[in-house]
């Protein structure tokens, strides 16, 4: 079966997610979730981040934007990681 290109880019992050040691999980947005609640959230050295995968030209919505921003206001980390930056958790997430 076929990776898809954003299923390719959340596997370059969780595999520095795992080097890392970071805890994070994929959240449920179905039934019982929050829409649009990033992709990947977790912790890192005592901060929150929150990691919304998006490949090629695709954008986040307008819901994704706003919860990214939302972690942002409560002093977490948010980014949007495509093909252009999935090599730089590390930087990202500040380790």
């Amino acid at each position: 079966m076929a990776m898809t290109p954003e299923g390719k880019v959340k596997l370059k992050i969780v595999k520095q997610l795992k080097e890392l040691g970071c805890y994070y999980f994929f959240p449920a947005t179905g039934g019982y979730g929050k829409s649009g609640v990033p992709d990947i959230v977790g912790c890192y050295r005592g901060k929150f981040f929150g990691i919304e995968c998006k490949a090629g030209k695709n954008k986040p919505t307008a819901l994704q934007e706003m919860n990214l921003r939302q972690i942002g206001e409560a002093h977490g980390i948010a980014y949007v990681i495509n093909e252009d930056n999935m090599n730089d958790i590390k930087q990202i997430l500040g380790g």
